[in-house]
């Protein structure tokens, strides 16, 4: 048997030696660090930050204004609708509903409110329909203190009176925790990995040190976010993604060990050589998901550069921990990482003397030569294919999630529904105008009537001034909805011919919730061309570096656009156009939510570099030993099949789980990134790969040179050491 034949230098090799021969401290310092970090992170960690209203847009410069002289106006507020079908003023149910409203007035969380009994402007004119603004007595409430009332509302509510708590708070309060949803992910990678290894122990490895970087990850993001705050959606990504890649990037460096143990190297020596060859690897890789979320800097959005930030540290964690955790814990298993096998029939004889026959060429091996018999017609099918799923991009529009999108049993959209029926859907859609006063004197009634006349306005409140006398501010209603398009073309036309139109109106602003979500989809969609290219040109780069090829890097660009325009279309598909909508946990056709588009192009593209990267160094490494692309293609796709479908099978698993949790943004997010990687592991691995490679032929490995030098291609056994799985 031989002792050794890793490689012995380099920092990576005396890295991985290092944690092999002391296990025993690598894991102490490990536990003992992701505790400390948990206790401070998830014990004193930055609260989220879900105010996406910065930046100079017009709706954040109404803020702005509005918060600098209207301080009163200041906290979130809660909505109670009212629906009686015999009227609010029968006598049951007028003492039901006194009876709500005492007990949500002697709340210690609730400000003073005005009775719908004291206010006839609250009732509709049949008086069957009623609401009142509750405001919150401090600005800030935890959600905690606010789920007694949305209970109390939901208990109250009968046959013939029914009552719905809306706002901002009142969703937070009664949205679910995301419940199994990680646990499911992990059950389900735990399932995969037992397949593809065959062992509990094997299968074990993986996920332990995935678990212990995604606590340390974890509470890592809830520290940064005292530095770059970030939203509350992003700790549920953040874990996603992490459990992702950390099982994932496990998973190379474990099949390379089981490998090198194959090949009679000792446990040592199999942990060295796993670490600097799919290591090596998994650090490239993982740097390039890290430079891939930090395009999200270039949005030009607060938060979102918290989300890049937060989620970059994740992804570091899990890469440190596959290269020093990971060893040690081979260590501790040694031999025994086969043990507790699945029984399964082996598919390799020995000849005489104990030498393996030759292996019959695996599925993929032979799939690819079907692929490269046909390359015109397997490419164009492709193709077509990736083009036609992502023809519904085209139509994306982007908002962010409301109460009329919510699940239907929750108060929120009861709430909702009440308040569209009784007052119209646009009031929960207001629109706050504000500008500031030259004089106290100022007449802002032409510019309300402006706005009043115009079509797609339901009604607008008369102006108030702050008590200052420096700014005025007045509310419309309009007659669509938060999420209709039509309210989005209002916006646009308030601001650009009603108000420059009317007397005084040039410097009114066009501002509030409903005015922020079309200014952040708008800056969005406008910014997220710029981010694409700038991910695409950095790991471009990463990538030319690597493998020395121009062409495939080309290659891996536009597959990877092709990809991931799919994943986008079918999002539209479901969650926009409603096509199977309810079945997946979508309750109503509703536009994508703003960030998910810019949260699923780096990761996915990351993601997509990554098993680029895996295959194509195997591939590589067959060309320079044989000279033959057609033969190159389809050994390293034998080789490589079953580890990157395992891991594509992971993700998958992880992304789809996302399904049954609570949150519809981050629902839309995780189908978005399974439904892509599914394409990039069959569609794309599988077919348009081997197809354009094949029609490539030499021109695959065509890398520029200066005049007079002379390139001279990476020995096999070099490039096996810069990149392995």
């Amino acid at each position: 048997m031989r002792t050794d034949t890793s490689p012995t230098d380099g920092a990576l090799a005396r890295l991985a030696r290092f944690c092999y021969r002391r296990r025993r401290l690598v894991l102490l310092i490990w536990v003992v660090g992701v505790v400390a970090v948990a206790l401070a992170g998830f014990g004193y960690g930055a609260a989220p930050d879900n105010d996406f209203t910065g930046g100079g847009s017009e709706s954040a410069r109404a803020q702005q204004l509005i918060e600098r002289h209207f301080p009163e106006q200041q906290g979130d507020t809660l909505t109670l609708a009212i629906k009686a079908e015999k009227g609010i003023d029968d006598p049951a149910a007028r003492r039901k509903i006194e009876k709500v409203l005492a007990e949500i007035d002697g709340s210690p969380v609730t400000g003073p409110m005005i009775s719908p009994y004291q206010d006839r402007n609250l009732v509709t004119a049949d008086r069957r329909i009623a609401r009142t603004t509750i405001p919150l007595s401090a600005k800030e409430v935890d959600k905690t203190e606010v789920k007694p009332l949305v209970d109390l509302v939901k208990e109250a509510s009968d046959g013939t009176v029914t009552l719905g708590l809306g706002g901002y708070m009142a969703e937070k309060a009664e949205t679910p925790p995301q419940g199994a949803a990680e646990g499911v992910g992990i059950l389900a990678a735990a399932m995969i990995l037992f397949i593809a290894f065959g062992s509990l122990a094997a299968m074990g490895l993986p996920i332990v040190t995935a678990l212990l970087a995604i606590v340390g990850g974890l509470a890592l993001m809830k520290l940064v976010g005292y530095v770059v705050p970030a939203p509350e959606f992003t700790l549920v990504f953040g874990a996603m993604i992490g459990l992702g890649v950390g099982i994932d990037y496990a998973l190379f460096i474990v099949t390379r060990y089981k490998d090198s143990l194959q090949d009679g190297d000792d446990p040592e020596s199999a942990t060295v050589k796993a670490i600097t060859t799919a290591g090596h690897a998994v650090l490239f890789a993982g740097v390039t998901v890290v430079i891939a979320m930090l395009g999200l800097m270039v949005m030009g959005q607060r938060l979102m550069t918290g989300v890049a930030v937060a989620t970059s540290v994740i992804v570091l964690v899990t890469m440190i921990a596959a290269v020093t955790l990971l060893p040690a814990f081979l260590g501790f298993t040694g031999y025994k990482i086969n043990s507790l096998r699945l029984p399964r029939r082996t598919s390799r004889r020995k000849r005489p003397g104990g030498a393996p026959s030759p292996q019959r060429p695996v599925l993929a091996e032979r799939w690819a030569g079907v692929v490269q018999r046909r390359p015109v017609i397997a490419a164009t099918l492709a193709g077509v294919a990736l083009l036609v799923l992502a023809i519904p991009t085209l139509s994306m529009r982007l908002s962010q999630p409301d109460a009329s999108v919510q699940p239907h049993d929750r108060s929120s959209y009861t709430s909702y529904a009440i308040l569209s029926e009784g007052f119209g859907p646009g009031y929960g859609a207001p629109l706050i105008f504000t500008t500031r006063l030259d004089s106290p004197g100022v007449d802002l009634g032409p510019v309300v009537q402006a706005v009043r006349d115009t079509d797609g306005i339901a009604q607008a409140t008369p102006p108030r001034v702050s008590a200052d006398g420096q700014a005025a501010t007045f509310i419309a209603f309009p007659t669509a909805g938060y999420q209709d398009e039509a309210t989005a073309k209002l916006v646009h036309r308030l601001r650009d011919s009603v108000l420059p139109d009317a007397p005084g109106g040039r410097s009114v602003l066009v501002g509030g919730p409903n005015a922020a979500t079309i200014d952040l989809a708008e800056e969005s969609g406008s910014r997220l061309p710029l981010m694409i290219a700038v991910v695409i040109a950095i790991s471009m780069v990463l990538l030319i570096a690597l493998v020395r090829s121009v062409t495939i890097a080309l290659q891996a660009a536009v597959m990877n656009l092709l990809s991931i325009g799919a994943a986008y279309g079918v999002i539209v598909a479901v969650v926009q156009w409603g096509w199977f909508g309810p079945a997946l946990g979508f309750p109503a056709a509703m536009p994508v939510t703003t960030w998910v588009p810019m949260m699923m192009f780096p990761v996915l593209f990351g993601l997509s570099m990554d098993y680029q990267v895996f295959l194509i160094s195997r591939v590589r490494e067959e060309y320079e030993r044989t000279g033959d692309t057609r033969a190159a293609v389809a050994r390293g796709l034998a080789r490589t099949a079953k580890v990157i479908t395992a891991a594509a099978a992971i993700m998958i698993a992880v992304f789809t789980t996302s399904l049954l949790g609570p949150d519809i943004a981050v629902k839309q997010g995780g189908l978005g990134m399974a439904v892509a990687v599914l394409i990039d592991a069959t569609i794309v691995r599988m077919v348009l790969l081997p197809a354009v490679m094949e029609l490539c032929g030499k021109a695959n490995w065509w890398m520029p040179t200066r005049r007079g030098s002379k390139r001279t291609p990476a020995a096999p056994a070099e490039l096996g050491e810069q990149v392995g799985v």
